[in-house]
């Protein structure tokens, strides 16, 4: 059973709900988003709460329930307040600047690597070293810092690379004289 579609999604003032033929569609403030309804899972909504319900017990049925569930959720929180991500770049001359809609890097590599920035997605760099993506689609915005971390991760002798803001790396012992 899941635990997680259990609970209601409460859809704020100023947040539009509706579905068509097996699709939700949510507005907000921040913009739109909508997605498709699996079939397993039946959706109800009564004011301004959404509540999941499995149409069977089967294994499958429960998983897409509690999926259903956080989507819708991740989708309202999305259009009402959005999802931010910030990533830092340490390590001497690595910096981040932004030109025209294309993400100029210099991570220590012979060559500046350039990252187009999707068109629903805002970046910008408030420092040289400081990144920070903001967005309505909470996967779009952690999909966006992740590749943007995997052109060169923090590596665990001098902590080096692009990391999240508040990431740990843990740092290794280097070679004994």
């Amino acid at each position: 059973m899941s635990r997680i579609g259990k609970n209601p999604v409460v859809i704020p003032e100023g947040v539009n709900f509706s579905i068509d033929n097996n699709v939700v569609h949510i507005k907000g403030k921040l913009g739109a988003l909508s997605t498709i309804i699996t079939d397993g899972v039946k959706i109800n909504h009564l004011d301004n709460k959404v509540t999941f319900e499995p149409i069977s017990e089967d294994k499958n049925n429960l998983e897409q329930w509690g999926l259903m569930r956080s989507l819708i959720n991740n989708m309202v929180i999305g259009v009402e307040t959005g999802f931010t991500k910030t990533l830092e770049v340490n390590g001497v001359g690595y910096r981040a600047a932004i030109e025209s809609d294309i993400l100029q890097l210099q991570l220590g590599y012979s060559h500046d690597i350039k990252v187009g920035i999707p068109k629903d997605l805002n970046v910008k760099c408030t420092k040289p070293t400081e990144i920070v993506i903001s967005g309505v689609d909470k996967q779009k915005v952690g999909q966006f810092a992740s590749e943007i971390r995997s052109l060169r991760k923090p590596e665990p002798y001098k902590g080096k690379g692009v990391r999240y803001v508040g990431e740990y790396v843990r740092q290794k012992e280097g070679k004994k004289k």
